[in-house]
């Protein structure tokens, strides 16, 4: 089919329309992560404070493990059945399961089964993200002419790095509101209960949507995948699958280890109360989140490849400085705010370069029948391992070893390896058009 100019008020509303879903369900999943140090007291036995805090860490780290999952489940949906239902799905089920951890009973009420419940919550949490951004981005992108991709994802690219900026608002402005002892007694709760307000707004939002386009067009003519999953990775696909899994492993590691990794850095090495280390991160979430956009934008121009392994190269080569010079200026005798917050910045910029382009390269990478399922595995491969281990890795490291060397050996070195890795297997794929049928395939078979 040719490229629908879709009327600029239409894509606006479809670009906010998804973004703010993704927002929240961003918001749900990193509440979690944000509320780390509270959840270890309040759902594990207090008398080994490292062991509750290494534990509830692993359970954060679950939720990544899972996603892959629940992209394998809700991509088949999203081929079969729609982009618009399958990502109102996940959001309505990320909702319910954040909002009941809010009223989850303390370890001191039920023992061990608090634990065990929080566990399962953070199951069901991984598995409905799993099936979120694949929708989300397919669903943009295919409603997006092909010059402009790069630009409109970019938008949507920043809805992760929002998400944990209502999650820290959140945090900040319940914890001063409440004061610091009710706060720790039962006001952590309420970040959580919130959720169900914000989802049953995203969903309205959403279900004023309708169908993509390009889905529209091949159900129309018979066109949909009778199996997803066979085509996707039992097919030639499989190889492309594994290519988009090594460029998002290199490009989670960056997105993880720049803003979330620079939380976790506050809180359990420099010892920055929750206040102030959310206070850092959210100031500096909110001035970076711009380079998504602009890194999108300047990928329509100049290639999606170049700017995607140059975050990843910068990433590697100065995370250790960088960490080292945020540590000398998050003293918590003495904080220096302006200085930790330019060097978040500059940390939440290669996040824009690795992450504000990838939208697009997959929607490019992959074509419009298995395109759910094709996005949706090797980015949750990528972000929920690749990335998804950096708290518990780097974590553990710190404190087994006490040396910020070891703790960033993982952050480094996967980023290193994965660039230079992609810098030969990675296509550019800034002019594969997404709208004519075969010219993914096309274009990939001229270069077999």
């Amino acid at each position: 089919m040719r490229a629908t100019k879709v009327p600029l008020k239409e894509l606006r509303r479809v670009v906010i329309a998804a973004s703010v879903g993704n927002i929240i369900e961003w918001y749900d999943f990193y509440i979690f992560g944000s509320l780390a140090s509270i959840l270890a007291v309040k759902f594990f036995e207090k008398g080994h404070p490292v062991a509750a805090f290494l534990s509830t860490v692993a359970i954060f780290s679950v939720g990544f493990l899972i996603r892959p999952l629940g992209a394998f489940v809700f991509g088949w949906l999203g081929d079969k059945v729609g982009r618009k239902y399958t990502f109102i799905v996940t959001l309505t089920g990320m909702g319910v399961a954040t909002a009941l951890i809010g009223f989850v009973p303390s370890y001191a009420s039920i023992g061990l089964a608090a634990a065990f419940i929080l566990f399962g919550l953070r199951l069901i949490q991984g598995l409905c993200l799993g099936g979120e951004y694949g929708g989300a981005i397919t669903y943009v992108a295919e409603h997006i002419e092909d010059e402009h991709r790069g630009y409109y994802t970019g938008w949507l690219q920043t809805s992760p790095t929002l998400g944990i900026v209502v999650s820290l608002a959140t945090i900040i402005g319940i914890r001063s509101y409440m004061g610091y002892d009710a706060f720790q007694d039962w006001g952590w709760r309420l970040p959580f209960i919130i959720s169900l307000l914000l989802v049953a707004i995203a969903i309205w939002i959403r279900l004023s949507l309708g169908e993509t386009p390009i889905f529209q067009d091949i159900k129309a003519r018979g066109r949909t995948t009778t199996n997803p999953w066979r085509e996707a990775f039992l097919s030639s696909n499989f190889k492309y699958v594994v290519i988009a899994s090594v460029v998002v492993l290199g490009q989670g590691c960056v997105w993880y280890s720049g803003q979330f990794w620079a939380l976790y850095f506050l809180q359990t090495v420099k010892k920055l109360d929750v206040l102030t280390s959310s206070t850092i991160v959210g100031v500096a979430l909110l001035i970076a989140t711009p380079t998504l956009v602009f890194w999108g934008w300047l990928s329509d121009k100049i290639g999606r490849k170049p700017i995607i392994l140059g975050g990843m190269a910068l990433a590697s080569l100065t995370y250790y400085p960088l960490y080292v010079a945020l540590g000398n200026y998050a003293d918590p005798k003495n904080v220096n705010y302006a200085m930790s917050i330019l060097i978040v910045v500059i940390l939440v910029n290669y996040v824009g370069m690795t992450y504000g382009p990838i939208g697009a390269f997959l929607a490019e990478f992959f074509p419009s029948r298995i395109r759910y399922t094709s996005v949706s595995v090797p980015y949750h491969i990528g972000n929920g391992w690749g990335g998804g281990l950096v708290p518990i890795v780097t974590t553990a490291a710190y404190l087994n070893t006490g040396s910020l060397g070891w703790a960033l050996a993982y952050p480094i070195i996967v980023p290193a390896v994965m660039f230079l890795i992609a810098l030969f297997v990675m296509p550019e794929t800034r002019k594969h058009s997404i709208w004519e049928e075969g010219a993914i395939e096309a274009t990939r078979a001229s270069r077999a």
